[in-house]
């Protein structure tokens, strides 16, 4: 067998997000929000709709968003660029989230928990070991916990997870193996095939069983991931380059910056202005500036 990779737009929407993966959505959240246990008996998928087939910035941000049976709002996203202040675009998202629940008239009392999972394929904080990172209100000096549960952010780091398959134990290695290495197996490993959530999220992973419109999109978005990741890199290099040869950081800084610059020239009339801003790392503004150029 050959599955495609789950880290894509369409293929993660459609293994987490679409009607029939609610039973998968319930195992993937209870292994990384609440340690394999079975916390979670039912949910609803709020946007269960496959995404365009179309480039653009959900090409490079994906995002699944659930209503648990608790009332706990869940934002689901799976980042494979590590673009400029993307943690800080995680924190906007789960406030954004938590503050907007509220309807005219309601009050304070109706706010539910929202906790916000993310998977990037990148590290995000160089330097911490630990693959799954789990971020809470709590007083620093005691670290007690907030007694109202507001916000919670999670982060799993794909490159961070190195245990071979074979000896994966836990359901949450298992979901952390399967979102990176998926699309490498030929067939479901022994160690998943005895948990129903694995074999149907496996079933819909099988290239076999997609038409070859769809495995056209997930090729042309995995090109485009690919084609960014191989611009923001050269950028860095060349930003570094230049500065080093003038000796300053400014300059480092400005060849940085220029660099950027000519990439978002390049995606002009492709994608959208906020999306050429979120992978560049530009504001809104200086995007908009180059298109009057």
């Amino acid at each position: 067998m050959e599955f495609i990779n789950p880290t894509t737009d369409y293929a993660f929407k459609k293994i987490f997000g679409s009607d029939q993966s609610k039973d998968i959505l319930i195992s993937f959240l209870n292994a990384l929000i609440y340690e394999g246990h079975a916390t979670i008996q039912d949910l609803e998928i709020i946007n269960p709709n496959l995404p365009p087939k179309v480039e653009g910035l959900k090409d490079s941000s994906l995002d699944v968003k659930a209503r648990l049976d608790n009332g706990t709002i869940v934002i689901i996203e799976m980042q494979v660029l590590n673009v400029e202040s993307f943690g800080k675009r995680v924190i906007f998202n789960a406030a954004k989230t938590y503050a907007f629940q509220l309807k005219r008239k309601e009050g304070y009392s109706m706010l539910k928990p929202v906790i916000a999972v993310t998977v990037a394929n990148f590290q995000m904080f160089p330097g911490y070991d630990h693959y799954l990172s789990r971020f809470q209100f709590q007083e620093v000096t005691t670290h007690y916990k907030h007694p109202d549960r507001t916000i919670e952010l999670i982060f799993i780091e794909l490159p961070k997870f190195n245990k071979p398959v074979a000896e994966l134990e836990t359901l949450t290695e298992k979901w952390i193996a399967f979102m990176k290495e998926a699309e490498l197996f030929d067939a479901i490993p022994t160690n998943m095939e005895d948990i129903p959530e694995f074999n149907q999220a496996f079933e819909i992973a099988n290239r076999a069983h997609l038409s070859r419109a769809e495995i056209e999109a997930i090729e042309r978005q995995e090109m485009f991931i690919y084609d960014q990741q191989g611009s923001l890199n050269l950028s860095r290099r060349e930003g570094l380059e230049e500065g080093r040869a003038e000796g300053r950081a400014e300059g480092r800084e400005e060849g940085y910056k220029e660099s950027k610059r000519e990439i978002a020239r390049q995606l002009l009339g492709q994608m959208e202005i906020e999306a050429i801003a979120t992978l560049t790392g530009l504001t809104v503004a200086e995007v908009q500036a180059l298109q009057g150029d």
